[in-house]
């Protein structure tokens, strides 16, 4: 990708890469999958819950899940709190994404060849997407089982804090909420730290676990779970899309700023947020204003559309908002193709 910065933006290089995907520990095994075109859905297994007691078939169905299927995370209950220096009791009532992005930032930032103490004290920024707590919400059934942690280890705003805390970074620190575009939020804003100053390195990403039913249940009320398993994006034959599990980070730093030692894996050169607007349905696309963003994030790149070879989107595989997409991208002024 060229280096030429948009308008009064530096490109931003991501130095560093830590996940956690279903069946991929690291970035090679996650490419390995993606040549391989493995698809990791799989029915819910039993430590998430009982299968066979909430599925329906019938969407209308109160209290039930009207799909089996989705792509799940193993041994999400083990975590090295020494290695973290967390106590076990606190461990305990830590939520398995903290958990889980404690790991993968230990991870990045080992990729990033960046040691812990030369970072400690920084000013490095923390964007965490995060929508559900599960494990909080698990908790507060049973008012015996609530702990003076329970709180700071299941509320998503420490999901970046415990980031921030744990490896001593001053910069920003926030927890994103902005629903299926969260982890792009993160990244967004990551980069508006980057760019006023506020910060000279950042760590962007997200995380979702599913440990409790009620998320999927509300899902399936509103038509949104593939009944087949399968997010048919491109197909007429889409039925909605499969949840799944995951986490990811990656460290991001001003292009001046890389020194010759660090290795750089692509340079973000423009990147745009808006929102619907009112619309037909909270819930519904505007084609209008997807067509605007995209236009906003080439302008700022200053790259042509027609000079994109790779494109990836995200869709709740519904028939007509594939059709949107189709739409808003070739009036963008890229080839529909």
């Amino acid at each position: 990708m060229s280096t030429k910065p948009g308008p009064n933006k530096e490109p931003i290089a991501v130095i560093g890469m830590g996940l956690r995907f279903p069946g991929a520990n690291n970035p090679q095994e996650f490419w390995h999958l993606l040549r391989q075109g493995r698809d990791m859905v799989r029915e819910v297994p039993a430590d998430r819950w009982d299968l066979d007691r909430l599925y329906d078939a019938d969407v209308n169905k109160p209290g039930k899940i009207s799909t089996r299927w989705g792509s799940f995370l193993d041994q999400i209950d083990q975590f090295d709190w020494k290695a973290f220096r967390i106590s076990p009791r606190e461990a305990k009532y830590l939520d398995p994404q903290q958990r889980l992005l404690l790991e993968i930032v230990w991870e990045a930032l080992e990729d990033a060849g960046m040691p812990f103490e030369e970072i400690a004290g920084s000013n490095t920024s923390v964007t965490i997407g995060q929508v559900w707590n599960d494990y909080l919400r698990m908790q507060t059934k049973n008012w015996s089982k609530l702990d003076s942690y329970s709180g700071i280890g299941g509320m998503p705003s420490f999901a970046s804090n415990r980031v921030s805390y744990v490896f001593d970074l001053q910069g920003p620190s926030v927890t994103l909420d902005a629903a299926c575009t969260s982890s792009m939020a993160s990244i967004y804003y990551a980069c508006q730290s980057l760019w006023s100053g506020e910060a000279s390195l950042a760590i962007a990403g997200g995380v979702e676990l599913m440990i409790s039913p009620e998320s999927s249940i509300m899902m399936s009320k509103a038509g949104l779970l593939s009944p087949t398993g399968h997010s048919r994006t491109f197909d007429a034959e889409a039925d909605g899309f499969v949840r799944g599990e995951g986490a990811g980070v990656v460290i991001l730093k001003p292009l001046s700023q890389v020194q010759p030692s660090e290795r750089v894996y692509a340079l973000l050169t423009g990147i745009a947020l808006n929102h619907n607007g009112h619309n037909e349905w909270i819930m519904a696309s505007n084609p209008a204003a997807q067509e605007a963003v995209i236009k906003h994030a080439h302008q700022q790149a200053g790259i042509d559309p027609n000079d994109i070879d790779y494109i990836e989107l995200h869709s709740a595989g519904q028939p007509r908002a594939i059709h949107w997409r189709h739409r808003c991208w070739a009036n963008s002024g890229a080839r529909a193709d």
